[in-house]
């Protein structure tokens, strides 16, 4: 540590203890991040500024902080942070370069949000390589929106590297995911500690009793203890929320200063950075002398001028500017806009003049909405949506005004604040609107409620079939738009359930097509049912129809609905593709979740996990909940039923996701493989009756299996007849054989079972085909035929066990014993040894992927790699990557 260490504070030994192992820890190459939680004024700045003073000598200590005035700008917190290392910047390879380069707005190019944090980390990484990094954030709860996704990624990641972060951040106020990081309240103190803090502020002479009353109101808060006394002394204060009487005590301090010196901290206190050029050229501007005004403003301990103006604490910067009359504050942020440089920083001159402005101003608004066009291409959405509402603020013409205010509850609801995209609707006057416009609000109200409301499933749709319904006049093929887009949106926030059915029946009255198209295939599906509309949806979803690229999500379930592997194929690749091309995080997860459910399908449990694990990463770096069907269908392929009941419980959990809260599909296939047909029974028939498009289809194999091993006939022949009404029209290999081994269960004949195995035969669904050898060696066993029944078996079994479907492989093993015939134990996969994120570790490396490319496509960072793969070669038993290329079950 430290050759002198810095004076103890009072009462905080649990708090410097746990910050000074962290530094420890990161010193030996172990990082690590902790977030100070606790309300304004409890000591967690003054912990922040004795660990910088506690650090080792060899540390190198970068800080930033959040600005209440600034958090709309985007990655203005991660820019400060990063601006001292930022020498290093031209050494990163152009994958972690170019992500910074455009958040920070210095080059253009498409932008990748989700890659700006993992940018970060090798940026800071670089700069650790030399020297231990303490990096502090002070008022991480005003930190901007897209920093604080990108710092908390950042966080998460840094166990490999020889980094501390510490974030400071209020109790209520701990938003933007910091709650997920390792926390420490920071509390009060107790009574001995506080008259201790109180003795040693010898600021005025306090009688007991005025001392009891201050050490009362004060509860433990130490800025309290310390500032209170200057604003009562022997006064008795009227009691008010701690935070407000400090706030009033700097200002107290601030009333008896030159009014020189006060102008200056209004001026300190509208510029965020604390950039003591732009500081000075601003109070030249105003007239301001500086030598006289800052040595008075320093002399009264509030501020403090050298390589950055500092205040002595938040709180103090919020005092100096709240207690500005509006036209000094206004000087201020006028005469910061005419220092600012209108090439380098455009946006933070244009926030400048906004705050400078009283009145509507369209050349300010016009230049608010530039600001927000180059903050939306760098990501940061929550900044557009602010810079829109402040350009529809000035917004002089009406007409121009709805469109920001428009724009501006797109870019809220895009940076995932529905409530607040609600009030902004709410204050649009639709009364004085045309019908186009008023589409547009409804069209976002709908959006609005899908996405924010629990019950949006109920409330969407009607918004954006009003909106269709006002546009079928004046502009019927977006009117016939907004019916497929509340489908799809149904989809994407996974609130489906019910949305169809409601939406395709109001359909029916939509204004006709030139040709039909896809919502006229729809409509005849909801109507006349499958035979009817399978060729309308083929033609609809063929290359040159409708466009299926406008709508993915729909495109992928009515690909399950026409048992179309083919099409799911060519929408998988293209949702995939067009999502790393563009940086679509939405799309580019949608893709992955359904390469995974298509790996599982297939039998590819490997690719399955892959797809999930980088999912989920993707999930992780946007601060976001990972999706749990493909997990969720997984482990019910594989039979591992604890592992199933949990994500099943998680799922209810949620209450929403692609499962909703009923995850009874792939319950039934869990049951159906463990051999619990009445649990597999009411699991199918539940997921049938949901009537949802694919689902209640592909439950009703599983719901004539079970029924028929329950003695339930009827039921199986319901469920059957229902079966052939959906797949005879499709045609195609899966649905025949799927089909055929239906029809083999209930009713008992053997050309059935082998016609199922011929269909399925030439599909790549080597799930289903195993398990139609399955079922036609049970079948064949029962009938007495033991010789004919091991071969299938034997061939259910190797496959089965091949693919990694555990309790079907049970399955086939037991019959094969009831044959006479023991099973062969299978060699476990090397996959079962790893983790989801260790397996996609190790194929990529088994291709020769290095650790750092490994790192950018998993959002980690090279050390992280290369820790997950000691322990890879520690569980394979293996030494060396070259090894991985070799080793079997990574397939």
């Amino acid at each position: 540590m430290s050759t002198t260490s810095p004076r103890p504070l009072v009462g905080r030994r649990e708090e410097t203890d746990r910050l000074l192992a962290l530094l420890g820890s990161a010193e030996r190459g172990r990082g690590g991040a902790l977030v100070l939680r606790g309300e304004p004024g409890i000591g967690k700045s003054a912990l922040l500024d004795h660990l910088e003073r506690a650090a080792p000598e060899g540390f190198r200590i970068i800080r930033a902080s959040g600005a209440e005035f600034e958090a709309e700008l985007a990655f203005a917190a991660l820019h400060q942070l990063c601006v001292p290392v930022l020498d290093r910047i031209d050494g990163l390879s152009a994958p972690y370069r170019d992500p910074l380069l455009v958040a920070f707005g210095l080059a253009g190019g498409a932008p990748d949000p989700f890659r700006t944090g993992l940018a970060a980390l090798e940026l800071l990484a670089a700069a650790a390589a030399e020297r231990p990094l303490l990096c502090i954030v002070d008022d991480a709860h005003w930190m901007d929106a897209a920093s604080a996704r990108a710092l908390t990624f950042l966080a998460r990641r840094i166990s490999a590297e020889p980094i501390a972060m510490v974030f400071a951040a209020r109790d209520r106020d701990a938003a933007h995911g910091l709650d997920g990081l390792p926390g420490l309240a920071v509390g009060g103190l107790g009574d001995a500690h506080a008259r201790e803090l109180l003795a040693g502020e010898r600021t005025a002479t306090l009688d007991e009793r005025v001392r009891d009353r201050l050490l009362a109101e004060a509860r433990g808060n130490p800025l309290a203890l310390i500032e209170l006394p200057k604003a009562g002394g022997f006064a008795l204060p009227t009691p008010s929320p701690v935070a407000g009487r400090i706030e009033r005590s700097f200002q107290t301090r601030m009333a008896g200063l030159p009014a020189e010196a006060r102008r200056l901290l209004i001026l300190a206190s509208a510029d965020p950075t604390g950039d003591p050029g732009l500081l000075w050229e601003a109070a030249r501007r105003l007239g301001i002398d500086m030598p006289a005004a800052s040595a008075a403003a320093e002399a009264s301990g509030l501020v403090r001028f050298d390589t950055r103006a500092r205040f002595c604490h938040p709180l103090a910067r919020s005092a100096a500017y709240r207690a500005a009359e509006p036209e000094p504050r206004r000087a201020a942020h006028r005469a910061l806009a005419g220092a600012t440089d209108a090439a380098a920083a455009p946006d933070r001159r244009a926030w400048h003049r906004a705050q400078a402005t009283a009145g509507p101003d369209e050349e300010v608004a016009a230049e608010l909405e530039s600001s927000a066009s180059r903050a939306q291409a760098r990501g940061g959405v929550a900044a557009a949506a602010a810079f829109l509402q402040r350009a529809a603020a000035l917004s002089l013409d009406p007409g121009k005004r709805t469109e920001r205010t428009l724009a501006a509850a797109r870019a809220t609801l895009e940076a995932g604040l529905p409530d607040a995209a609600a009030d902004l609707l709410a204050g649009i006057d639709t009364e004085v609107l045309d019908d186009g416009r008023r589409a547009s609000v409804d069209l976002l109200r709908g959006q609005v409620a899908f996405v924010g409301d629990p019950d949006g499933a109920a409330s969407g749709p009607g918004f954006i079939l009003r909106a269709a319904q006002r546009l079928a006049a004046g502009d019927p093929e977006r009117s016939r738009a907004c019916f497929v887009a509340a489908l799809e949106m149904g989809l994407v926030v996974s609130r489906a359930a019910g949305v169809a059915e409601r939406v395709l029946d109001a359909a029916r009255s939509a204004p006709p097509a030139p040709e039909p198209d896809l919502l006229d295939a729809l409509v005849l599906l909801r109507t006349e049912g499958h035979r009817a509309a399978v060729p309308a949806l083929r033609r609809a979803l063929a290359a040159g129809g409708a466009g299926w690229t406008r709508v993915p999500a729909l495109a992928t379930v009515l690909a399950g609905e026409l048992w179309d592997m083919d099409l799911h194929a060519a929408v998988l690749e293209w949702l995939v593709r067009t999502g790393r091309e563009t940086g679509s995080p939405i799309t580019v997860r949608l893709g992955l979740s359904q390469e995974a459910l298509s790996a599982a399908l297939t039998g590819d449990f490997g690719r399955a996990m892959a797809a999930i694990a980088e999912e989920e990463a993707i999930a992780d770096a946007l601060g976001d909940v990972p999706q749990l069907y493909p997990r969720v269908q997984l482990a019910a392929m594989r039979g591992r039923r604890a592992e199933a009941l949990d994500l099943f419980a998680e799922a209810e959990r949620r209450g929403t996701g692609q499962l909703a809260a009923r995850p009874h599909l792939p319950a039934a296939v869990l049951h159906n493989g463990l051999a619990e047909y009445p649990a597999a029974l009411e699991a199918a028939r539940l997921a049938a009756e949901d009537g949802g498009l694919y689902s209640a289809g592909t439950a009703l194999p599983e719901l004539v299996e079970a029924a028929v091993r329950c003695g339930e006939d009827a039921v199986a022949a319901s469920a059957l007849e229902s079966l052939l009404e959906r797949t005879e029209p499709s045609g195609t290999g899966y649905a025949l054989g799927v089909a055929a081994g239906a029809r083999a269960l209930v009713g008992g004949a053997e050309d059935d079972y082998r016609e199922a195995i011929g269909h399925l035969s030439g599909t790549p669904l080597l799930p289903d085909l195993a398990r139609a050898h399955l079922r036609y060696g049970e079948w064949l066993r029962r009938a007495g035929r033991r010789r004919d029944a091991r071969e299938q078996l034997r061939t259910a079994h190797e496959r089965l066990s091949d693919i990694g479907m555990e309790a079907f492989a049970l399955r086939a093993a037991n019959e094969l014993r009831a044959t006479g015939e023991a099973a062969r134990s299978r060699s476990e996969h090397a996959r079962d040894r790893l983790t989801m994120q260790e397996l996609h570790i190790a194929r990529q490396v088994a291709t020769g992927a290095t650790s750092k490319e490994v790192a950018a496509h998993l959002f980690l960072s090279p050390r992280t790699v290369d820790a997950h793969l000691r322990s890879i070669f520690r569980k394979l038993g293996i030494t060396s990557r070259r090894r991985l290329r070799d080793m079997p079950g990574l397939e």
